[in-house]
Formats: C-alpha cells, sequence, structure tokens
C-alpha cells in the first residue's frame, strides 16, 4: 500500500509513519516540520550521514546515544573532539561505530565552527525550492534526489562538509521542513 493509512487513532499517515511506535512519534511531531539553528542542522546533517546504508528507524532509535557521544551536536564542543575522542567514539556502542562517519562528523564540526553564526541555517535553507510543488498521492511519488538536493550536496562539499551526497541532502531537506513530503491525505502534512 503506497498511500496514506488509517492509524489506531483513525488519522491518516504515510504508511511508513506507521510501521512502529518510534515512526508514529517521529512522523507526527518532527519531520517535515521547519528545523532552524546551525547545531541542530548540524545535527540531522550528522544523522542523515550515519544512516547512509542503513534504515532511519536505526538512528531514530539510537539518536539519544548519539547526542551524548556528540556532545549534544554542538559544533563548538565537536570541533574540539581529537584523536581519542575519536577512539572512544569507535568503542561507543550507542552509536553506529563507522569510522569514516565519525570521521566526517568531526570534521564537519571543525569546517562548520570557522563559519558565522547563521551561516549554515542560511546555506541549507537556500536550497528550499521556491515553489511549494503538489502534494504526493502516494510514497511512488515522492523522489529520492531533487535538483536543489544535488546543489545542496554540491554547495555543502564546496564548503567542505563531507559525507553528503544528494540523497542525504534530499532526506535532510524533508527532515528539515525544507520540503514537505507528507502525502496530500495526511492528517499531518499542515499540522495546526
Amino acid at each position: 500500500m503506497s498511500g496514506p493509512v488509517a492509524g489506531a487513532d483513525g488519522f491518516l499517515r504515510c504508511p511508513w509513519g506507521l510501521s512502529t511506535p518510534d515512526y508514529v512519534a517521529y512522523h507526527d511531531t518532527e519531520w517535515g516540520r521547519p528545523v532552524h539553528g546551525d547545531d541542530a542542522l548540524y545535527e540531522r546533517l550528522c544523522l542523515e550521514a550515519f544512516q547512509s546504508g542503513l534504515s532511519w528507524l536505526t538512528i531514530l532509535r539510537r539518536r539519544e546515544g548519539f547526542r551524548k557521544a556528540f556532545g549534544g551536536f554542538s559544533i563548538a564542543a565537536v570541533a574540539e573532539f581529537d584523536d581519542s575522542d575519536a577512539e572512544r567514539l569507535l568503542a561507543d556502542e550507542g552509536i553506529i561505530r563507522n569510522r569514516a562517519k565519525i570521521e566526517a562528523t568531526l570534521a564537519n564540526a571543525k569546517v562548520l565552527a570557522g563559519w558565522e553564526p547563521g551561516e549554515l541555517d542560511t546555506l541549507i535553507w537556500s536550497h528550499a525550492p521556491e515553489e511549494r510543488g503538489a502534494a504526493p498521492l502516494t510514497v511512488t511519488g515522492v523522489p529520492a534526489v531533487t535538483p536543489e538536493s544535488t546543489a545542496l550536496a554540491k554547495a555543502l562539499k564546496k564548503a567542505g562538509v563531507r559525507f553528503v551526497g544528494p540523497t542525504t541532502a534530499y532526506a535532510l531537506m524533508q527532515a528539515c521542513g525544507l520540503v514537505n513530503d507528507h502525502l496530500a491525505d495526511c492528517a499531518f502534512r499542515d499540522p495546526a
């Protein structure tokens, strides 16, 4: 089934949003809602990179572990991490222990720490589509990559940010509300 599905509470939701209680909460209260602030966007960028090749549920269930391990995703704090922190992270069972992803997270903090406050927020949000397209009717109508996500990935890479491609950039755009890919009949598309 690729269209909206009624949950136990009677509300129509995107079908992926009903598979687990974790997804219901995330779908209903976070996904597609605007996120601003450099640290908040850094966190989402990091988590989307860690999700690459895995299910989002794996990351969602370890999010608190990630937050604890990475100093709450404070760019300034993570920029101070050193080789001993990288080794600590590689041994932390509360996160995904992937060396390349951990190294990218640390390197990205060092890059972003040199930016002006609000610069990451401005860069990411400058890639939001100018026009809000028609709401998708089914999950098959939701793209994995768009020209805007390709441009965002390119701009981030040019600025020195690692482990971000067009698909990861689009997932970031969805998660942070730059695009709204809740299905047309989803009760949580336009919350009051």
